[in-house]
């Protein structure tokens, strides 16, 4: 059986969250080389994870429903605002500002979060019932994007 498109992206949130996770414990611990690299490999991978929306997901819907300015445009929105942060998170990391990483980490935590919430509560479920029968090729493509 092939796995909703709702339940692979979703899996991606849980992979990402502990990737965050993972990058907030070497800050703790001024380990600032290897949060530099965890942090690295969560922003390539958040990154990689829009991209699956922003170039695949979203436009196939947006298509399908003809949904142009509902809730994958408040989406896009979303990950403009997650990206600025992590853009300030970054600069942090270079001077090893370990207070204001925890005070932009905290924020960026709580957009994510909210953000999640409502792609896997409604969007992911409407993308399921609209998409489902094209969930298999759809993965893949999505898998198949390059990270940079």
């Amino acid at each position: 059986m092939t796995q909703s498109i709702s339940a692979f992206m979703t899996e991606d949130h849980r992979s990402c969250d502990e990737e965050f996770a993972q990058m907030e414990i070497s800050v703790s611990q001024d380990k600032w080389d290897e949060a530099q690299n965890k942090f690295d490999t969560f922003t390539q991978n958040l990154e990689h994870h829009f991209n699956m929306e922003e170039a695949v997901m979203f436009p196939r819907f947006e298509t399908k429903t003809g949904m142009m300015g509902g809730p994958t445009a408040m989406m896009r929105m979303e990950h403009e605002q997650m990206r600025n942060v992590l853009g300030q998170m970054k600069d942090d990391l270079k001077v090893k500002d370990k207070k204001h990483f925890f005070g932009l980490s905290e924020s960026l935590m709580m957009l994510m979060q909210q953000h999640n919430m409502k792609e896997e509560q409604m969007l992911y479920a409407m993308v399921d019932v609209h998409l489902g029968e094209e969930s298999e090729v759809i993965i893949n493509e999505m898998q198949g994007l390059l990270t940079t």
